[in-house]
């Protein structure tokens, strides 16, 4: 483990002089330990001081091609888990004594997610519910208090009490992001997919139905007298703007110094099996596409962070590892490969007033790491209250800006098409992320 270590500092090492002669601040990724976890990828997440309450998702790597051992119900995570980032310990609790319809859903992957305060909004995902005896888009929305079940868990006290849940058809989406502008929900993209996976289709092989939303449902909440409301509720339909899943989600500030949401990338395209390299801005009264740019790296979902440099007016969207169709092969040419593999890159989309541009840090994650994880802020009071690391609150001294918990590891770049069901894993390791305003 220590050469493992000793290796992933030393690749990162070169990380540091291209951010500090291409942005104005640097970053340093160290791994860390934790005693009692062993990987998880495509989940849901709050935190609550040092302790961070990770929800659903899947304990094995990239879903096989098979339909009959694509997301089987073995790989589905049965257990909420507290990691104490200080202590550098986990714990977990079972969710299979709750009830059925909440414990199903708990097991999903790929939920909508967002923390408001000291509530956990989750939304839809997809996975395996015995009550139905088949995989479906949960139809349903969870509210869960996350300080409460947090200390529930560490203290091994009943946790039901502190978790709603409400059924409701507009919440049956799983792949798309749950975000909010103006004290409004908006949850953006992703699909409705019932049954079980398949990549030949629907006529061959096991049946299915899928449907994009091709929609941002805008909604308010309210959790009162132990039952949860959904108000005020509305729908942006565009059938080519958000047919769109899988993406990353990312808060910025446009060029008034507004808050928008803006989704970069994400798949699949109507006329084949490729993600979409357009941005588009949501803001609260418009959703339109960022013209004359198109991202070439992390397509798919995959770790990001969003920064915020004031005095220049600019905004950082930086992205770890993951999935894409394009990368940078040994020899520094850019491939774009049609089979859209897992790759190594670390990239920024950076935008100052009407300019975009996106370019790669020269050294690459030390592995096929980060699809389908999340960055974790570690400390508030860096960050804007929609999220966005602030670069002017942030000295030349590094601070723990926050952490990379698991995702998928995956041993080569291309391993859909392979019949080794241990060809990638869900990733026990996690990053701490320091970031200092290099200026």
């Amino acid at each position: 483990m220590k050469s493992i270590i000793a290796l992933c500092i030393g690749l990162l090492s070169g990380i540091l002089s291209i951010a500090q002669s291409r942005t104005s601040f640097t970053i340093e990724l160290v791994p860390v330990l934790v005693e009692g976890f062993d990987g998880l990828q495509s989940y849901a997440w709050a935190s609550n001081n040092e302790f961070v309450l990770l929800v659903g998702g899947r304990k094995d790597g990239l879903h096989q091609r098979h339909p009959f051992s694509a997301f089987a119900r073995q790989g589905n995570n049965t257990e909420l888990t507290v990691i104490d980032i200080k202590n550098k310990k986990a714990y977990t609790r079972s969710v299979l004594s709750l009830q059925s319809s909440i414990a199903e859903q708990l097991q999903s992957t790929n939920m909508q997610f967002y923390q408001q305060g000291n509530e956990l909004i989750l939304i839809g995902g997809y996975g395996y519910a015995e009550s139905k005896k088949t995989h479906i888009t949960h139809p349903a929305i969870i509210v869960i208090k996350v300080k409460e079940i947090i200390n529930a868990i560490l203290n091994d006290k009943s946790i039901s009490e502190y978790i709603l849940q409400l059924e409701d058809e507009r919440m049956a989406v799983t792949g798309g992001r749950l975000n909010k502008l103006n004290n409004v929900f908006y949850l953006a993209g992703g699909q409705r997919f019932n049954g079980r996976y398949n990549p030949h289709g629907p006529d061959h092989g096991p049946g299915f139905s899928q449907q994009y939303t091709n929609q941002i449902r805008k909604f308010t909440l309210s959790t009162t007298s132990g039952k949860i409301s959904i108000n005020n509720y509305n729908a942006i339909t565009d059938s080519v703007l958000l047919h769109r899943r899988d993406y990353n989600l990312l808060p910025q500030f446009n060029k008034d110094g507004n808050e928008i949401l803006a989704i970069f990338s994400g798949v699949f395209q109507y006329e084949k099996d490729v993600p979409y390299t357009t941005i588009i801005d949501i803001s609260q009264n418009d959703v339109r596409k960022v013209e004359g740019f198109n991202q070439q790296f992390n397509h798919y979902h995959t770790a990001a962070l969003s920064l915020y440099d004031r005095s220049n007016k600019a905004n950082y969207a930086v992205f770890f590892g993951g999935i894409a169709q394009s990368y940078k092969d040994t020899a520094g040419n850019i491939v774009k490969d049609e089979n859209v593999p897992f790759t190594k890159s670390i990239s920024v989309v950076q935008r100052t007033g009407q300019e975009i541009k996106e370019f790669l840090y020269p050294k690459e994650m030390p592995g096929y790491l980060g699809a389908a994880a999340e960055f974790i802020p570690a400390n508030k009071k860096y960050y804007a209250e929609n999220g966005i690391l602030q670069l002017d609150k942030i000295s030349k001294e590094p601070v723990v800006a926050g952490y990379i918990i698991g995702g998928i590891e995956s041993k080569n770049a291309n391993v859909f098409w392979s019949n080794d069901a241990n060809s990638s894993k869900a990733s026990g390791i996690i990053w701490m992320i320091n970031i200092s305003n290099s200026k």
